[in-house]
């Protein structure tokens, strides 16, 4: 790509904000590579690396793959190497990253909010089984990720998505990422205004387009319409949240520089009220403004959020407006935020009669040949289609009522539950140390246990506390916005034995109470320790606090002691 064609117009109204040190912002002219990441996409454009892996790289194998590309052009299709096996984490942040590879692939495939069909969900399961050892966990981006890729089979795993209307393109790397999308666009009964067409048209219009392939780094987008925000809108660079202006009606909020990670934000309100049919002009306007302007000096500052926190977001919609969209957007007070967050796990009514019916697989995993089942059970009931959420489940749009019951009782007999308990129902894991290169922990089957654990020691727990459990600082499970947040780490044991364990961050939370939770001083957990210490915690809750009051609420005020679990105020179940 040339910088010519990339480099935003300077301003001509609006007075920029310039940093002391220079950031590598394209539009004040800062345009030559600052690091390793940014000068190979300067030497070619990631999107151009699809012809390679099908010409060259699956014709020729793994050994013919440039290194350039398979560690970071990979990424904007999908593609990262998966872990070695039998590397522990202690060896992590010490290895090279050549080291840590496998000579298999991870793949993650966007929904974007879309209606899967029977077939599209078989597909998805049937590529797990014939090409990934039959993965294909839940992500919550409302992804399909895969492991054990062999490059070689990669042209017909994207043939059989593409048959399906599905892709991986952008599923990773400095690009638009997979957006979310309300589970329950369309067809909710309470639904202010259905976004479907605006991320249809955002996708099709700057999906694959090369002048938003090279952001500072990752962007992600969620829309929703639903009063519940159901797509977590406070730590997405960019969210559309649904509201009603008095004159012009149903619309959309625009937030912006949300994010986690090590260095954790609340997305700004930037108080307005966008028509529907121009959702996609405003999502260009702020991603351009991060093409542009955002940070790219350091990988650490390279988010969407620094350029907001330095700005302010009255600065940020001056230049959106006046630079970007070249008029005014219509000021609007943002939607009151609801208590909580909804995944729709449950069977609830559709506007037109029908039901829609949540489902909670166990933390994200699951298996290709679950999805088979599932695309089976969906035909033999003549279900319409499946959506992915933000929350690591599936919701099923479409169901006569009249056959509700009979679906569960199916459904539930190959792994989703419509009636979880809070444990399965409130669980998330990302990937963690089976997989991922960066992680430090075990989370998928640690989360598996701790399931199985509480469900047997709290099974008629009267209240919802969610638990996010991560293998690194990264966030990707949202360690700072669960009741328990539980960052994986190395501690030590009583005996002074280095072991797998975890920080613990208390009462985060979005929706009305948003807010990051509570990290209490030197405080760490040993993987072996975590079902008594999270058993102590709930029986001190459930022991301590006021009517009404939710765990988030409980941790913001209790004393220290009961929430390092040394102390225990009734027994703690075995």
């Amino acid at each position: 790509m040339s910088d010519n064609r990339f480099q935003a117009k300077r301003a001509t109204r609006t007075e920029i904000p310039r940093p002391k040190k220079g950031e590598g912002q394209w539009a004040l002219g800062y345009t030559e590579p600052l690091n390793k990441n940014e000068e190979s996409k300067k030497n070619d454009d990631p999107l151009n690396v699809r012809d390679r892996i099908l010409y060259t790289y699956s014709k020729r194998g793994f050994d013919s793959i440039d290194p350039a590309d398979m560690r970071g052009r990979f990424r904007w299709f999908g593609l990262y190497t998966q872990r070695k096996p039998g590397i522990d984490g202690g060896k992590t942040a010490i290895l090279d990253e050549e080291e840590l590879d496998d000579r298999y692939f991870m793949m993650r495939v966007r929904s974007d909010g879309k209606l899967l069909s029977p077939a599209a969900v078989r597909t998805l399961g049937q590529i797990g089984v014939d090409f990934a050892r039959d993965t294909a966990d839940i992500t919550d981006r409302e992804n399909i990720q895969y492991h054990w890729i062999d490059i070689e089979n990669v042209p017909e795993i994207w043939s059989r998505l593409e048959e399906v209307g599905l892709h991986s393109t952008e599923a990773c790397g400095d690009s638009p990422r997979p957006f979310l999308g309300s589970p329950v666009a369309g067809v909710a009964a309470d639904e202010i205004i259905d976004g479907t067409s605006a991320l249809r048209e955002i996708e099709s219009r700057y999906l694959g387009d090369p002048a938003f392939s090279n952001f500072p780094r990752k962007f992600k987008t969620a829309l929703t319409g639903h009063p519940s925000h159901d797509v977590a809108p406070e730590i997405n660079d960019i969210a559309f949240v649904g509201t009603v202006h008095p004159e012009h009606g149903p619309g959309f909020d625009v937030w912006v520089g949300g994010g986690l990670s090590t260095n954790p934000r609340l997305a700004e309100k930037l108080g307005v009220w966008v028509p529907l049919d121009e959702v996609a002009d405003v999502w260009a306007g702020v991603a351009g403004i991060f093409r542009d302007y955002g940070y790219r000096r350091l990988r650490s500052r390279a988010r969407l959020k620094f350029l907001v926190a330095d700005w302010g977001k009255e600065k940020f919609r001056e230049v959106l407006e006046n630079e970007y969209l070249e008029r005014p957007l219509v000021s609007n007070p943002s939607p009151e935020s609801p208590l909580g967050h909804r995944d729709h796990v449950g069977i609830h009514d559709q506007k037109d009669g029908k039901k829609y019916v949540g489902l909670a697989p166990v933390a994200g995993r699951i298996s290709g040949t679950h999805l088979v089942e599932l695309a089976g059970v969906m035909e033999k009931f003549a279900v319409e289609g499946a959506r992915l959420t933000p929350y690591q489940k599936i919701v099923l749009i479409g169901v006569s009522p009249e056959v509700v019951e009979e679906l569960v009782t199916e459904l539930d007999g190959i792994g989703f539950s419509a009636r979880p308990s809070n444990w399965r129902q409130n669980t998330m894991a990302c990937t963690g140390i089976e997989f991922c290169k960066l992680a430090i922990v075990d989370t998928k089957d640690r989360a598996r246990d701790l399931i199985a654990s509480l469900e047997s020691r709290f099974p008629e727990l009267d209240a919802s506390i969610t638990v996010n459990v991560n293998g690194c600082p990264n966030a990707c499970a949202r360690t700072q916005v669960a009741d328990i947040g539980l960052k994986g780490q190395l501690v030590l044991d009583d005996d002074g034995n280095q072991v797998e364990g975890f920080q613990v961050h208390l009462g985060g939370a979005t929706g009305l109470t948003a807010n990051f939770g509570r990290k209490l001083r030197a405080h760490k957990v040993t993987s072996a320790g975590l079902d008594d210490y999270i058993s102590a915690l709930v029986v001190n809750y459930l022991a301590d606090r006021e009517e009404g009051e939710t765990f988030s609420a409980w941790t913001a005020r209790a004393d220290e002691v009961l929430l390092r679990g040394e102390k225990a105020l009734s027994e703690v179940p075995a």
